[in-house]
Parts: C-alpha cells; structure tokens; sequence
C-alpha cells in the first residue's frame, strides 16, 4: 500500500529541487482523443528519476548518509541518485550496465558519482550492486522496487491531476515498474475511474509476461533501443503494485519506438529517448482502444545519445516510407541515369544517394545496377515512383522501405 500522504510528503521535498513539468496538448497524436504530454523529458537530469532517487536519499539517516549510497542503473536513475547525493553531501558508488549509451555515463559522472561499468544489462550491473553493498555496508538506492523511490514518481500523477481534473487515462512507459507504480497507486487513490495504461517494449516485456503468467517472469534476455526499460525481472513490489492498480499493459515494436521519437521531435519538437517514447508509440499505433477522452502520454525521460538518435531517424523514416531505396538493371550507356533522375524528379522525390556498379558475373556485359535512396512523402509517393519506372521500362531488382 502507498499511502496518499506520503506521496505528498515527497511532493514538498521534492518542491526545492524538482521541476513541476508541463503538460501539452498533442494534436497530431490522435482524431479520437485529446492526448497530452507530460514532459519528464524537461526534468532535471533529463528524466523522471530524479524525484524518487531524492525523495529516498532525503529519508536516510545521519549515519547512513556517513556510509555513502550505492545505485545501478542503464543511466536514468543513476543521473538522479547521483544529484541527490551531490546536493546532500554524500558520496554515491554507481553501477552501470556497458551497454549504457556513453551520453548518460558521462552525465552520471558529471555530479561527481564514482562510476562503475558493468558487462551486460541493467540486471547484470544490479548483481554487482548488491554485491558492494554487502562488502561496504553502504545503502542501496535501488531503482524501482522500493516504497519511497515509487512515492517520489508518484508526485507526477499529482501534478497530472492538477493540471487535467478531467484526466480519463495516463499511458506510463514500464521497465523495473517503479514509475507506473507510483502514478497508478496515487491516481486510483484521487480519481479511481482514471485508467492506468502501462506500456513496455516487445523485446524487453517482462512485467507485460508476468502479468500475463500472474507471477513473476524473468526473460533471458532483452534486446531494444528503449535501454532505460530493458529489464529482465520486474520487482516485487511493483509487480504487486502493477497487478493490484494497472488496468492493462501493452507492448511495441522497436520500429513503432523510433517513428514515435521522431513524431516527437517533428510534431512537437520534444526530444525523447526510446523509453520516454513508449507512450506515444502505444498511442500513435492505436494501442489504446479509447474514443473521446483526455489522456496523458508520459514522456519519461529526453537522455537519448545523439549516435543512438541519428539511427532512430533513419529507422523512423525508412518504417514511414520517407527514406526509400531503389536497385534498377540498366544497359550501361550514356543518358541513362537522367531519364531515371528525370522520372523521379517529376513525381517530387528528392534523390540523396546514387552508386553505379556495372555488371558482374552472371549479368550480361552491357548490365550496370543503379542503387538510388530518395527521400520520399510516403509509400504511396514510393510506390507511385516505382510503378512510373517500370512503366518506362525499367526492371526492378529490389527495394527497401
């Protein structure tokens, strides 16, 4: 149980240093519905775990604060424990998994945190956590699974209902849980009928499976770019939380991931990182069965690595068929290449990329390959593209959207 009280108790601790984010209407994300953000991207250290690693960091004693804090992280939470230790004095150990985007460990070393890389993923990086625990006695901040940690992120679903009274639905991206846990306990305990939707990535769906199975389920692995939710068990508490409150969870594919944090930063100039973008996705790829009601959209966290973004873009245009690749058999001869140009420059495409091979083994001698990458609207403008080459004549070896 999570108490209301406390909730609000980490509200006024967290008044001093927490930002009490915008919500923003997003008209682009759907006809049916009213969708806002609630834009943790803009949080300080770039994501919502700032306000349940301070709230807890703030409830620790003396003597406790004189043994230092020990953290694991993908890098979120890690930023969040690490400020919250700065501000109060107290030496921070954190570790965290290699697989961590370079952009988030250099941020966490930035507030003065002693770093330390693990091999593997967050679960990984975890074992070795509470292994130092043992060894130094230190306190472990751990990143989802305890009561304080989830009453901080709690404080998000009180500023929602401050903000939107008449909120119908808040979408909350899950990876450990602790957020969800938060948002769903204090809602359900002021506006019962709110639904509580949670969202995780099909490669990294652990609490989705254990709902699902109505125990715990621990994946073997997870793979996704959402490397702030790849988390191979769910916590104790937060799987109780989750099954008591939740009303569904649902999951996305990574390519709905990527069009969803480039819808982002196209439609409403927000930057988000994989996790941050669940809700959207879940949204934008309809999801959510809902019609005529106000839903918040938790944009968790913006600490996306820029290397990380630029794939994400690519993915994002190649899955909504505005990056479109074409290979055409040519006759090797003169003029060829300005009447393919002339066809595509005439139906608005704009060509990035062209690389000429002439023919191998196996192809007449006269045969040359033309592999073309053109920006286009959509796969209606691709297909249109395509069909008006063949209609000229020429053959088309293959094509990747």
């Amino acid at each position: 149980m999570l108490e209301l009280d406390k909730v609000k108790e980490a509200k006024e601790v967290l008044s001093t240093i927490a930002r009490k984010t915008n919500l923003v209407l997003a008209k682009f994300l759907s006809n049916k519905n009213n969708v806002y953000l609630k834009s943790e991207n803009l949080q300080l250290t770039g994501s919502f775990k700032l306000r349940g690693a301070y709230y807890k960091i703030s409830k620790l004693t003396d003597s406790q604060k004189q043994k230092g804090v020990i953290a694991c992280s993908a890098g979120n939470h890690a930023q969040g424990v690490a400020l919250a230790s700065q501000k109060n004095n107290i030496n921070a150990t954190i570790f965290i998994p290699s697989t961590a985007p370079i952009s988030k460990v250099e941020a966490t070393r930035s507030y003065g945190a002693d770093i330390r890389l693990i091999d593997g993923v967050y679960d990984d990086a975890y074992k070795a956590a509470v292994e130092f625990q043992k060894e130094t006695g230190g306190v472990f901040i751990h990143p989802f699974d305890d009561i304080d940690v989830i009453a901080g992120q709690g404080t998000i679903a009180l500023e929602i209902y401050e903000q939107l009274k008449e909120v119908d639905a808040i979408v909350v991206p899950i990876g450990g849980g602790g957020l969800i846990s938060g948002v769903a306990a204090t809602i359900k305990q002021i506006k019962p009928d709110c639904k509580v939707v949670g969202v995780q990535a099909q490669r990294a769906n652990s609490m989705f499976q254990s709902i699902e199975e109505h125990k715990r389920i621990e994946l073997k692995n997870v793979n996704t770019f959402a490397d702030g939710t790849a988390v191979k068990l769910p916590g104790e508490l937060t799987y109780g939380f989750c099954e008591k409150y939740v009303d569904t969870i649902v999951t996305v594919s990574e390519d709905e991931i990527a069009s969803a944090v480039l819808a982002l930063m196209e439609k409403e100039k927000v930057v988000s990182e994989g996790s941050g973008a669940l809700s959207v996705a879940a949204v934008m790829f309809n999801k959510i069965k809902l019609e005529g009601k106000n839903i918040v959209c938790l944009v968790s966290g913006g600490n996306i690595d820029v290397n990380i973004l630029s794939r994400v873009i690519n993915r994002a245009l190649l899955k909504t068929g505005r990056l479109s690749n074409l290979t055409i058999e040519l006759l090797d001869k003169p003029g060829q290449l300005k009447d393919v140009s002339t066809i595509i420059a005439d139906l608005g495409a704009n060509v990035i990329r062209v690389r000429h091979n002439q023919g191998g083994e196996g192809t007449d001698i006269n045969d040359c390959y033309l592999k073309i990458s053109m920006e286009t609207r959509d796969f209606e403008h691709f297909y249109a593209i395509k069909n008006a080459l063949i209609d000229k004549g020429y053959n088309i070896l293959s094509t990747v959207q």
